[in-house]
Order: structure tokens, then C-alpha cells, then sequence
């Protein structure tokens, strides 16, 4: 090498020492060490991790033997497990349409019933959820007051009004679209005005279960209004709730899927259908299995997490008003029935490799948990629920190169357990705290239902 050369090379090295020497010492928010990461992928549990957080997101992943050694607070996780936070890919935030049989709430009444409903979420460890058709004014204004930051809530993603069609399912509440040249500009308003996250169609007629027929949505019409809400960059789900229909969907355009099949058994070939196509799904189980359980098995109120979600007098109501009435509508008894096929329907369509993510069609967050249960009890290894309720649920907001796995660049939103989740999904309730964009949830300061809770973690 030539003088010359030697000089420079100098020069390049005295450069990087001075810069090295003039930066700021590392440092995260937090830094959890010790524990055993299950970060979402579906890969094997990884033991003694560090996990660096900063600004909100995920900077580093790594082995806590050869971690960076920086400052901030650490958190020493030994013997405890990190989870990505889970996601309600199917909700309807309660509040606006006030309680079921009773009088619509005030403005005050509805954005309580809310917050108390999302701080939920938070404490049954649901750090995401999808609103899939609500009044605007209420799920679109908590979401703006999510997104600011003045509110303990869950990531809220929504779709506001429905799009259907006169007299289909949703229209009472929906954005009705029957002739495509004159109702479009009513779509476009809603689309770049509202801005939801993802526009949810109806594809339903009815006609199964105890449900009179009712119009059903044309299929070019549904093409149309898919193209125009994506190229507004917006994606798409559909209520459908049988094989045709679904498959109809599916090559309509559609993003996603709203519900599983519960009219009957699929076939086969719409397992493979849906792992080719990679066509995310929501399972949606509790919603029907929901009607028969508070019937027959009321004790699942007494579990911690729906004690401290609901207010004593919604638990009163549901066991002295609600169950009987619920024990005597045919409906009950047709979903009990029809629950167990929708429960075979989505592993199948798992163990063909489709995306099933999971979902509740519910608003408070233990049913996310019941969600899970009713996965595993299908057949399903908890190891690859811990997919469906974390990376599968971004999947299906089209989010997943942000949120649903704990790896580097992503957003921190985490549980730590106390057990092992992909042993038994019942494991996800043993929480010690939930983090959501690199925050640590103050427990005290959410409004359950219930009240305050005693805290469940001691450290930080």
C-alpha cells in the first residue's frame, strides 16, 4: 500500500474513532431480558431473549448472553413469556346503539360504554382491534382519540357504515348502494371524508338458521364498490356466511373475510381454495356459541377477566334477564348446533394453509380468549393460535409489516405471561402486563367495568 493510501485509510479510521467517541450512549425505553420469546411467527419459543423497545417500536431481538449493553429500564423476565399483543380482527364497539332491549345512551353514556369496553381489551391483553360496522361519529371518534393519545385504548382500526344493499343484512345501519351510477359519488364522500381503515360488504341473503330471505347484494355491483374503496387505497371484508357466497366474494375482489362458513360443512376443494389464495378470515366463534354458554354454563362470568370487564349490574342482568330469554329463542339452539361445523370449517381451512386470524364479533376483550379456546378445542395446536390472534389478525388489517410479531422495526405492542401460550392458549390469560407502542398500560388508570383490579405486575 502507498503512502498516500496508508494516509487515507488512517484518516477513514481516526474519523469513525472521533464519531464513536462523540456519540451519545445507547439507550432504549426499555429493555426486557431473560425471557422466552414466542414472537408471533409461529416458530419455536426462543429462551433467554432481550428485547430492546424505543419511541414505541421493537429495536432489537436478540439473545440476552449477547445483547447490547444499554441504558434504560430493564426488566428481568426470567421464567416468563413475551407474546405479541393480541388483535379482535372483528368487533362492534359498544356505546353509540346503547344497551341490547334498553334506551339509546346520551353522548356521555356512549363514549363511557366505550372506553370501558376498549380498557377491556387492553387488560385481557388485546392491544388491536377491528370495529367492522358501527355508528361513524362514535367508533370514528374514539379512534381519533386513540390515535391522539388521550384515551387507554387498544389500536382501533374501523369501517363505520357497512356498504350493502336496500334491504340486504346491515342496510339498517349501512351505506345502501343500488345503482352504481348514481350512488357512487355517495361512496366516494364516505371513502375520503370517514377514511375508514377497511370497508366492510354484506354478500347475504338469509334464508338459514330462523332468518327469513332477504335481497342479496349483485355481484357486479360488489366488484365495483371493491375496486373503488381499493383504489382509494382502502382494503376490503365480507359478510358472507356460506361456501357459495365466499367463494363468490373471493373472486369478486374482496380483501378478507368477515365470518367463517356456519351454513354447513365446506368441501375440500374451498379448504385448498382458501390456502392458495392466502385469503385471510375471521373465525368468529363466540358470537353464536356465546347464546347456549351463558344458558348452560352462567359460571364463566365468575373468571377474573369478564369480572373486571363488566359492571356488576350487566352481570346481574345477563343471569337473571338475558339467559332466559336467550333459553328460549330457537336461535340458541341452532348455533349451538351449527357452532361445532364452523369449528371444523376453520381448521380445516388452517390445515390447508389458509390465514385464519381470530376474531369475536363481540365487544369486550375475554372473548378473544373463548375465541382461542374454541380453536383449541377443534384441534387446533395452541402454537399456531398464538398465530391466528397475533400475526394472522394483521394479516387480515393488511398490517403485518407493522404489527403482529415481535421482531425489529415493528410497533411494541406486547403481553408477558406467566406461562407458556403455545402449551395451552389458556396460558394468555396469566398476565403479568401489557405494553402498547412501547408503553406499559397503567392498570389503575383503566375504566373497567368492574373497577379497579388488584395490579398484576410489581416491576418495573
Amino acid at each position: 500500500m502507498s503512502g498516500t493510501a496508508k494516509r487515507f485509510v488512517m484518516g477513514i479510521a481516526a474519523s469513525a474513532i472521533a464519531l464513536a467517541l462523540a456519540a451519545p450512549a445507547m439507550a432504549e425505553d426499555y429493555i426486557i431480558d431473560n425471557v422466552t420469546l414466542v414472537d408471533g411467527t409461529g416458530q419455536p419459543n426462543q429462551t433467554g431473549m432481550s428485547i430492546g423497545v424505543d419511541k414505541g417500536k421493537i429495536t432489537f431481538v436478540t439473545p440476552t448472553s449477547v445483547a447490547p449493553k444499554v441504558s434504560g429500564v430493564h426488566i428481568d423476565a426470567k421464567g416468563k413469556y413475551l407474546m405479541p399483543g393480541m388483535m379482535d380482527v372483528h368487533i362492534h364497539l359498544k356505546g353509540a346503539r346503547g344497551p341490547a332491549g334498553g334506551p339509546k345512551l346520551d353522548a356521555a353514556g356512549a363514549h363511557l360504554a366505550g372506553l370501558q369496553a376498549l380498557a377491556s381489551y387492553l387488560y385481557s391483553g388485546v392491544t388491536t382491534v377491528y370495529d367492522a360496522g358501527n355508528v361513524p361519529e362514535h367508533i370514528f371518534g374514539l379512534r381519533a382519540e386513540e390515535r391522539a393519545g388521550k384515551i387507554l385504548s387498544p389500536r382501533i382500526f374501523a369501517t363505520g357504515y357497512i356498504a350493502t344493499y336496500p334491504g340486504s343484512h346491515g342496510d339498517s345501519g349501512g351505506l345502501s348502494i343500488d345503482n352504481w351510477t348514481e350512488d357512487k359519488p355517495k361512496l366516494v364522500k364516505y371513502l375520503e371524508e370517514q377514511k375508514p381503515d377497511i370497508l366492510k360488504l354484506t354478500l347475504e341473503e338469509h334464508g338459514w338458521g330462523t332468518r327469513p330471505l332477504i335481497p342479496l347484494l349483485p355481484l357486479d355491483l360488489m366488484q365495483e364498490i371493491i375496486l373503488e374503496a381499493n383504489r382509494h387505497g382502502i382494503r376490503t371484508t365480507a359478510h358472507t356466511s356460506s361456501e357459495l357466497r365466499a367463494t363468490e366474494a373471493i373472486f369478486a375482489g374482496i380483501d378478507s373475510l368477515a365470518h367463517p362458513v356456519i351454513q354447513g360443512p365446506i368441501t375440500d376443494e374451498f379448504a385448498r381454495l382458501m390456502g392458495a389464495k392466502k385469503m385471510p378470515v375471521a373465525t368468529t366463534l363466540t358470537i353464536g356459541e356465546g347464546y347456549s354458554r351463558l344458558v348452560e354454563h352462567p359460571e364463566y362470568l365468575d373468571q377474573p377477566l369478564y369480572q373486571a370487564s363488566y359492571t356488576a349490574a350487566e352481570i346481574a342482568e345477563m343471569r337473571n334477564k338475558t339467559a332466559p330469554a336467550w333459553k328460549d329463542r330457537g336461535w340458541t339452539w341452532w348455533m349451538k348446533l351449527m357452532t361445532p361445523i364452523a369449528q371444523e370449517n376453520m381448521r380445516k381451512i388452517d390445515a390447508a394453509g389458509g390465514v385464519v386470524a381470530i376474531a369475536t364479533d363481540q365487544t369486550i376483550g375475554p372473548a378473544v380468549h373463548r375465541e382461542m379456546e374454541l380453536m383449541q378445542a377443534a384441534g387446533v395446536p395452541a402454537r399456531k393460535i398464538v398465530v391466528m390472534a397475533t400475526l394472522n389478525g394483521a394479516k387480515h388489517l393488511g398490517k403485518d409489516d407493522v404489527l403482529g410479531s415481535i421482531e425489529p422495526g415493528k410497533y411494541a405492542d406486547m403481553v408477558l405471561l406467566n406461562a407458556d401460550p403455545t402449551a395451552d392458549v389458556n396460558n394468555a390469560k396469566q398476565i403479568v402486563w401489557v405494553m402498547k407502542a412501547g408503553q406499559l398500560i397503567d392498570e389503575d388508570k383503566l375504566p373497567l367495568g368492574g373497577g379497579k383490579r388488584p395490579l398484576r405486575r410489581t416491576q418495573p
